[in-house]
């Protein structure tokens, strides 16, 4: 599209003197659009001279170098693209982040990293490291202390490789100084996510020191939050499409106009004044993230999973098919909404319309393979805890075990027509080999992947008409079609759905 054809509103920003208040773990497209933006929005209403305090270090922990490289080359400005369609576009200029270290494998920075995390001017540290990167069994929630990475930060903690070990080793540090700890504010799709971090980094401390895990345990804040914002990965389209609007610099990013950051307020070192800047601030953010989880998520990931099936490559391709859009609604209606307690003010039929217009955005092209990635990681949090409420219940779950079916099928590496795609996950090769194992006999195959303890719970493991509805709707894609089996689940329920 020509920057003639697109109405174009540009937000420039500001920069005056800053303070690098503010480290964030995982420099990815998410937080440069999202937590970055409401950073810059502070700095923004900062009084000319005055130097705000929270401005941002950001650091890749695993594999891009080029992105830091590239940010520091534009003077760390990049600009934002949202789009509320493909005609109209806000351009939002951002300089928030002051800093940007490469401290991933073998990378230059690691200890620049762990001593800006020492510095006792940083008072909060953010991440985005994704739910893998915490190292915690999907299922128990345990930390994974037989894993390469984990195994390492044991071995070596004062040169971590991951991002518990990083926060371990940093406020190992700042304890030995006599400096106040640091805020650790998880922005993970994780629920209770801040709870999560908390385990993982003390489970972690605990095999270093005894004192230095029951010192974090008691003394350091790890708020949970809930974000939102989609943000697709970075294509050459969308760099084409930025360049035909103006935009050159390398570490632009598109995303949609929606905005939402709920943060629990415990920040005993001090915070930006985020409120002011359209972050809600609450006591308990349980609430709020079970609703995106199980709504946003759980539709993204059954969007994801059987779209890729069907050949479809993005959100909005599906939601423009009628049956993909009336198993959203299903799910919703029947199996996620009545799982919630709705936060004050919210509700439930508002949201999923909203949602259904955000996934319905043909300017993102938002593609379900990105959604698709680290399942196992994804999907005992989107669809399987509100499944073991369900069944606790003796309710049904009919798309969930649709959604089951429809993983398990992609986890072949093959749409239903034979047309490779990667499987981006950490329990890759266990997949692959019970697809080997068991591939000739649905029933077997199901069983196996239900006796992945890091993935399902007991509750569901054991339920025998939930395995059945599973091997059913894996026989029905298989042998009818991704739609065809939507339409038969939506207009047949179960003898549960009665």
């Amino acid at each position: 599209m020509a920057a003639a054809d697109t109405h174009i509103e540009r937000e420039p920003s500001r920069r005056g003197p800053s303070g690098i208040g503010i480290v964030h773990l995982g420099l990815g497209a998410f937080h440069r659009a999202h937590q970055a933006v409401y950073l810059q929005r502070s700095i923004n209403r900062t009084p000319t001279g005055e130097e705000s305090e929270w401005g941002l270090c950001s650091a890749n922990i695993r594999s891009n170098r080029t992105l830091v490289d590239q940010l520091r080359d534009g003077d760390y400005r990049y600009h934002v693209a949202e789009f509320s369609d493909s005609e109209h576009v806000t351009l939002r200029e951002v300089s928030a982040i002051r800093e940007a270290l490469y401290a991933g494998p073998d990378g230059p920075d690691r200890e620049a990293l762990l001593a800006r995390m020492s510095n006792p001017e940083v008072r909060i540290v953010t991440l985005t490291v994704t739910e893998k990167g915490y190292f915690l069994s999907p299922g128990s929630g345990e930390l994974l202390s037989d894993a390469a990475p984990i195994a390492h930060d044991i071995a070596h903690p004062e040169s971590p490789d991951t991002a518990p070990g990083m926060l371990v080793e940093a406020l190992a540090r700042r304890r030995a100084a006599g400096i106040a700890p640091f805020t650790v504010l998880c922005c993970d799709n994780m629920p209770h996510n801040g709870q999560r971090t908390r385990r993982a980094v003390v489970s972690l401390a605990r095999h270093r020191d005894e004192a230095l895990a029951e010192w974090i345990e008691a003394s350091v804040a790890f708020p949970s939050s809930m974000v939102d914002r989609i943000v697709p990965a970075m294509t050459d389209a969308d760099r084409q499409r930025l360049a035909a609007l103006g935009v050159g610099d390398p570490g632009a990013v598109v995303c949609e106009t929606f905005s939402q950051w709920v943060v629990e307020d415990d920040f005993p070192q001090g915070r930006p004044d985020w409120e002011t800047d359209g972050v809600e601030m609450v006591a308990d953010v349980a609430p709020f993230e079970t609703m995106k989880l199980r709504l946003l998520n759980g539709a993204h990931s059954l969007l994801a999973y059987l779209g890729a099936l069907a050949g479809i490559e993005t959100v909005d391709a599906a939601v423009a098919r009628p049956a993909f859009r009336q198993l959203l609604q299903h799910y919703w209606q029947q199996e996620a909404i009545p799982t919630l307690s709705l936060p004050d003010g919210a509700d439930a039929g508002t949201y999923t319309d909203s949602l259904l217009a955000r996934f319905g955005n043909d300017s993102l092209h938002h593609r379900l393979q990105q959604i698709a990635m680290d399942g196992s990681q994804k999907i005992p949090q989107r669809w399987l805890a509100g499944g073991v409420e369900r069944l606790t219940a003796d309710d049904a779950i009919s798309a969930t075990a649709l959604g089951v079916a429809g993983w398990i099928r992609y986890t072949v590496g093959t749409d239903l027509d034979g047309q490779p795609h990667p499987v981006d996950d950490p329990m890759a090769e266990t997949f692959a080999a019970l697809h080997r194992r068991h591939g000739g006999d649905r029933a077997a195959l199901v069983d196996a992947f239900l006796a992945l303890d890091a993935v399902f719970p007991a509750t569901l493991r054991d339920d025998r008409l939930f395995a059945q509805q599973i091997v059913d709707a894996l026989m029905q894609l298989e042998s009818g079609g991704v739609e065809a089996t939507i339409t038969a689940l939506t207009l047949n329920f179960s003898d549960r759905d009665a």
